[in-house]
């Protein structure tokens, strides 16, 4: 009797063994499957960005086009915001593989040089769109962070779905020491996280309700 339940223990032991070791193949492998995506929109992203600042260039050798740079701008606008929210669900599940987090960081320069981009068509032709620009902290928020950042995403959600492609809303986390990034946050005197960058010139740190951004879109 002793023996046929050290048999039974034995099982038991090994089949919880196999099965805490798929658990984690399959995790692996799903987490892999993730980065796959991520890295095939980052590619088509980065891809459509030079094709979009190379016709830019063209243009303004040529003559420049401003209602097609407009157009293009707007497109790729829509594009990087839905793909926020898709890393943003990847990233919202259960991490094991940290590319991601590597994933993340060249999103944030794909979206900084479109910010760029975008700054640049202003100046050049003077569009109605506002830049939106939300730096946030990504790698250790505190509770209090997360908490304000979650009601900032919120706000920002309903406000791109009111204005569309009145707003180019551009999500970059604040906190990844990149070179680019803390320079334009130095330049921009960004101090804390999250803030809210509108039209390069009106920095919200503080938000209450969705009208406290709206007096800055009319």
């Amino acid at each position: 009797m002793i023996k046929k339940q050290k048999h039974i223990f034995l099982y038991a032991l090994i089949l919880t063994f196999i099965i805490f070791n798929l658990g984690i193949f399959m995790g692996y492998m799903l987490e892999s499957s993730r980065i796959d995506k991520i890295n095939k929109l980052y590619l088509e992203s980065e891809l459509e960005l030079l094709d979009q600042r190379i016709q830019k260039d063209s243009l303004e050798i040529i003559d420049f086009n401003c209602d097609l740079a407009i157009q293009e701008n707007i497109k790729f606008a829509d594009k990087i915001y839905e793909e926020a929210l898709i890393i943003q669900r990847y990233e919202d599940a259960n991490r094991i593989n940290e590319n991601i987090e590597f994933q993340h960081k060249r999103f944030d320069l794909l979206r900084t040089l479109f910010w760029i981009n975008s700054i640049r068509i202003k100046e050049k032709c003077n569009p109605d769109y506002h830049n939106v620009v939300y730096f946030y902290n990504y790698d250790n928020p505190s509770i209090e962070q997360k908490s304000k950042q979650k009601f900032f995403s919120n706000l920002l959600s309903e406000l791109k779905n009111k204005f569309g492609n009145k707003i180019m809303l551009i999500p970059i986390a604040g906190d990844k020491e990149t070179a680019s990034i803390n320079l334009l946050l130095e330049a921009y005197e960004i101090k804390e996280l999250p803030t809210l960058l509108i039209d390069e010139n009106i920095k919200i740190t503080e938000l209450e309700k969705m009208e406290d951004i709206e007096k800055y879109l009319d």
